[in-house]
């Protein structure tokens, strides 16, 4: 079987043998992060919502370059809407801000999150990059939890909005024993615990969202507590970007801390941001401002010899060709694992759902857009499809859209379809189908038969537009018979900059049936770009 061929190239914070690295640290959606270190390796871990597998894991020798390496949760089995198998679906919902901490006396990585305000769920595993493990669900939701490891290897959960709570754990991590409310201000509202000892001192880290940035510090994990400010609205090193907030602290085996938060930057989604921190002498922490007071666009890189080497997150291209897909593909919800396979010449995609639109169609394959402008291209055999099926490439979010081919009998059309709408009034279902807004005129008979690929390109620009009028970036789309010259087709869509969907916009690449099961299509290649 070949190698999947895999290339990531420079991103704003690359920056080996370099002074200085540039914020974003990774120009993608990587929300609700928890960031740690172990010996002298520093793990990431994001929120995916409805994406499967779930909770993202990035790993770094430098804090700089990252590199996905896997997820915590290989399965949403939160019941039957991740699975698109009722005529609901559970976009926005699944992985929000959970945690994920190392055991230093098992070898063992613990994830905990609660899913649906319903269950705290948890999955375990020895290596990041799995097998994962899940376990019984603890009974309570544990809202926005951080995980605490103490020195005496007790496991602890801080967790709450408004109100704050610490849990014991007990001793195999997989029960609560004590449960106390350590916080309350129904005044300010705090969210997104970390939690964390250092020096003798318990330090339980918490947003005011999306703006602020507090923390809650102890000489026990139970109390009492104080509270102290980080951070107020700080400027953005970003324009056009919201304020630096939520996330982690973590140290260098130097012993420097860094403050790695997110920002929220639609249409490219909430983007990671890293500063130093310094100690003041009561043992509060403090941010490394830029000269103007705000979170610098750059900072020197931290003073680490790396122990390894990362393949950063960035430019990225694959032929499907390895025994598995790479950490850096999700689906949306959970796919049908019988209707898609590896090997041969490509990801095999054959239909797995019969229905009239792309966003209730199981087993879409996605992809994070690279920011702040790039172009996805999938070369694609459509051979195989059959009357009645769909497939092609699409923008995803709240609003999407896509460049498709449609087979009637042994005819192709190549088509874009705009105004596909789900909605926060309607718990984000779908509520506009959408409309076909241009077909090309071009022979696609021996594409049709399968003795000619295609290759089928979105580009998008998701400069950040936060909290401005400017709602309409532009993606468009683009169709190749030969890989080499592309004619685009159709209007542009615009990315609008909304915060609500929470996810922002994503590639990716599909085929539906609407009439009967039985096609499918090969993904030969993938190709992501920056564009200029």
């Amino acid at each position: 079987m070949k190698a999947a061929i895999i290339v990531s190239t420079v991103l704003g914070a690359t920056a080996w043998a370099q002074d200085t690295f540039t914020n974003p640290l990774v120009y993608q959606d990587l929300p609700d992060l928890e960031v740690f270190r172990v010996g002298d390796a520093f793990y990431y871990s994001a929120g995916t919502m409805h994406l499967s597998p779930g909770a993202t894991i990035m790993k770094s020798y430098d804090l700089v370059n990252w590199e996905m390496v896997g997820h915590s949760v290989p399965e949403l089995a939160f019941g039957d809407d991740y699975y698109m198998n009722t005529t609901r679906t559970a976009y926005v919902g699944g992985i929000w801000a959970s945690t994920l901490r190392y055991r230093e006396s098992n070898g063992v990585f613990y994830w905990y999150g609660c899913i649906d305000f319903a269950q705290t769920h948890i999955f375990t595993a020895s290596d990041p990059a799995g097998p994962w493990t899940q376990h019984p669900p603890l009974p309570d939701c544990y809202y926005d939890v951080g995980l605490l490891v103490d020195d005496d290897d007790t496991m602890y959960l801080a967790y709450g909005r408004y109100d704050i709570n610490v849990v014991q754990l007990s001793e195999d991590g997989f029960s609560a024993v004590r449960d106390e409310n350590v916080w309350s201000d129904q005044q300010t509202y705090l969210e997104g615990a970390r939690f964390y000892h250092i020096n003798n001192r318990y330090y339980i880290w918490l947003t005011r969202p999306a703006d602020g940035q507090f923390v809650l510090v102890s000489d026990s994990p139970f109390g009492p507590y104080t509270r102290h400010e980080i951070l107020n609205r700080m400027a953005s090193p970003i324009p056009n970007a919201g304020t630096p907030h939520q996330g982690g602290i973590v140290d260098t085996p130097q012993g420097d801390w860094y403050y790695i938060g997110f920002l929220d930057a639609y249409p490219a989604g909430r983007m990671p941001v890293m500063a130093p921190l310094e100690w003041d002498s009561s043992g509060i922490p403090r941010i490394v401002t830029d000269s103007s007071g705000g979170w610098g666009l750059t900072y020197p890189v931290p003073a680490i010899e790396p122990a390894g080497t990362v393949v950063p997150t960035g430019e990225f291209s694959d032929d499907f060709g390895g025994a598995a897909l790479h950490p850096e593909w999700q689906w949306n919800h959970n796919p049908d694992n019988s209707a898609w396979a590896l090997g041969g010449e490509g990801l095999v995609l054959s239909t797995a759902t019969v229905t009239d639109s792309l966003v209730l169609a199981r087993n879409t394959l996605t992809h994070r857009v690279l920011g702040p402008k790039s172009g996805a291209t999938f070369r694609i055999n459509v051979g195989g499809m059959q009357d009645g099926d769909v497939s092609g490439v699409a923008i995803l979010r709240d609003e999407s859209s896509f460049i498709g081919l449609r087979k009637s009998g042994d005819s192709l059309a190549l088509f874009t379809h705009h105004g596909i709408v789900l909605t926060e009034a309607n718990d984000w279902q779908l509520t506009e189908r959408g409309q076909e807004v241009a077909t090309a005129d071009v022979e696609l008979g021996d594409v049709a038969s399968g003795a000619q690929d295609i290759w089928l390109r979105i580009v998008a620009d998701v400069h950040p537009t936060f909290g401005t009028s400017n709602n309409n970036n532009p993606a468009t789309f683009h169709y190749s018979t030969d890989g080499e010259t592309f004619t685009e087709l159709g209007p542009a869509l615009a990315l609008h900059n909304r915060w609500q969907f929470f996810v922002a916009f994503r590639f990716g690449v599909f085929n539906f049936a609407t009439t009967s099961l039985g096609g499918s299509i090969v993904v030969k290649e993938f190709d992501l770009q920056l564009v200029d």
